[in-house]
């Protein structure tokens, strides 16, 4: 090319030519104060990794732990301010140049998750329930997680009394993926959540001090799953790109709608295309189902609660639940609404086959920890059901359900950390023998919380179950509440049984032992029963917050 080609293209490009005048580039426009809780837990996961490098070792464990904290309890509050200044409900707005949707469900799920986190953090930083080794406290972390499980660098870093205290800045790291994924309004920063929130949790999952080689299982089985439904979710927004023309949600619905009158010649051919929209929506139902642990797409929930660190467990089980439901209910009841005819009946067959699957196998488990994971696939198809009711109530119903039942997961899978033998915890069932009469507290607040995912009445679940089953009923799924009530009862015998278990059999000799916490277990564990007994005696108010919330902008 001339040099005086190349210099007539340079003064065009540069606006200098008589042709039409360039558009100036436009700064994006970001509400920072709206998105305070993200920024604010993002920012210290950052300044966590960097306490890493350069913070003694000897300090770090009590540096992460305060910045954890502090971090979580901020964002909290940022989230009450943001719901005080209206921006729940009359000042509710796409911020973010479209990206980030800030309304009430977005408000309640932000504040759910991170109360969660921050009651789940307090079993993350527990060092009393082993023995301490080498005069060292020791938490429920390997000591190096890079090192080969059994050799001779492992036996040193546990002699030099290391600790993992990364786990900290990977729990902020999750947290604010989890913070963005149920606001999201255009389908990539769906997908970008969704791996920020997930990558951390892989490796949190692989990083247990006992039982390392299942635990190393258990996060590859994850990962590999997650990669799947990652994949999943990235071909379905490709194809509703494709049918759409574009990824924000409104601009979805007016398609799906019919009410767009601007066709993208480059998409003509495409634009429009029901056989697109079907696989696409079908493909991203089917990474979000994956998140939730729903049947057939459960099959990785046994295997990681079982292999993780029980105070992972605790966290993942309660906090993603949150995420990828309030996620779910965003995509069918913003961007799908015109296509509920076609959703409708595949998620009633979803939610059939997890309430009943859940319930049905968990009566052959015999480790508590699988219980509980069979358990949550059943709470998932009951909150199903509440998502499948398409009207406000349903909302109201699900945001409810997911604040209850998150921390009656954290505080049972805290208890869960408390009984341990020689080998660490004793999470199978026959080690709980005869529990009520070695510790007849913890064997009852244990009792408490099963009793509360067993929907028994004057407990959160029972409020739960009740708001969600009515507004299916309401939104004409009155066979799915048939299905649940059989599902509920199913599930109730397993619950009993294990407190049957507890209280009226002789406790062995060489059973397990209750580990006495520290404070910040105990502190856990009795949030869990207050919130539980709470939200089961005086649910009104939580009730109505949640239908005050209710309402997605568009």
């Amino acid at each position: 090319m001339s040099a005086t080609a190349v210099h007539s293209l340079w003064t065009m490009a540069g606006g200098v030519t008589s042709a039409a005048p360039v558009e100036k580039f436009k700064a994006p426009v970001i509400e920072y104060t709206q998105l305070a809780p993200v920024l604010i837990v993002i920012g210290v996961a950052v300044v966590g990794v960097l306490v890493e490098a350069f913070v003694p070792r000897r300090a770090r464990y009590y540096t992460q732990v305060f910045l954890t904290v502090v971090a979580l309890a901020a964002a909290f509050a940022a989230v009450v301010g943001l719901a005080a200044g209206g921006y729940g409900t009359t000042k509710a707005h796409i911020a973010a140049m479209g990206a980030i949707a800030i309304d009430g469900p977005t408000l309640f799920l932000q504040g759910t998750i991170l109360l969660t986190s921050l009651v789940a953090v307090f079993t993350f930083a527990e060092r009393r329930l082993d023995p301490a080794s080498h005069g060292n406290h020791v938490d429920s972390f390997a000591a190096q997680a890079a090192s080969v499980p059994g050799s001779d660098s492992e036996k040193a870093a546990v002699k030099a009394g290391f600790t993992t205290t990364e786990v900290f800045p990977l729990v902020l790291f999750s947290v604010a993926g989890m913070l963005v994924f149920p606001a999201a309004n255009d389908l990539l920063t769906l997908f970008v959540a969704l791996e920020v929130f997930s990558l951390p949790l892989y490796l949190l999952c692989a990083v247990a001090r006992r039982k390392r080689l299942m635990s190393q299982e258990a996060a590859v089985k994850y990962f590999l799953l997650g990669a799947f439904s990652s994949a999943f979710l990235l071909f379905g927004i490709a194809l509703l790109y494709g049918y759409a023309g574009s990824v924000s949600y409104a601009a979805i619905a007016d398609v799906v709608d019919g009410s767009v009158t601007r066709i993208d010649p480059a998409l003509a051919d495409t634009m429009g295309n029901d056989v697109l929209l079907l696989i696409g929506g079908a493909m991203i139902l089917t990474g979000l189902l994956f998140k939730v642990g729903a049947v057939p797409f459960h099959m990785w929930t046994p295997d990681v609660y079982q292999g993780a660190p029980t105070p992972v467990t605790g966290f993942m089980a309660a906090a993603t639940k949150v995420a990828a439901f309030g996620a779910l209910l965003r995509l069918l009841y913003v961007v799908l609404p015109g296509l509920a005819w076609d959703w409708r009946p595949v998620m009633w067959a979803v939610a059939i086959v997890t309430m009943l699957g859940g319930a049905i196998v968990a009566i052959t488990q015999t480790d508590i920890k699988r219980l509980l994971a069979y358990s949550s696939i059943a709470h998932a198809g009951f909150i199903l059901a509440g998502v499948i009711a398409t009207t406000p109530d349903g909302i109201s119903s699900v945001l409810f359900y997911l604040g209850a039942y998150s921390f009656v997961t954290v505080g049972a899978f805290a208890v869960v950390t408390l009984v341990r033998d020689a080998g660490g915890e004793a999470t199978h069932l026959s080690k709980w023998a005869g529990l009520g009469r070695r510790s007849p507290l913890v064997a009852a607040v244990f009792a408490v919380f099963l009793l509360a995912f067993a929907g028994i009445p004057l407990t959160s679940g029972f409020s739960g179950k009740f708001a969600v089953f009515k507004a299916a009923a309401d939104g004409g799924a009155g066979g799915l509440v048939v299905v649940g009530v059989i599902s509920s009862a199913i599930a109730a015998f397993f619950y009993i049984r294990v407190i049957v278990l507890m209280f009226f059999s002789e406790p062995k000799a060489d059973g397990p032992t209750v580990a006495v916490p520290s404070p910040l277990t105990m502190t856990t564990i009795a949030v869990g029963v207050a919130v539980t007994l709470v939200l089961g005696l005086a649910p009104q108010y939580f009730l109505d917050l949640a239908s005050q919330a209710g309402v997605f902008v568009r």
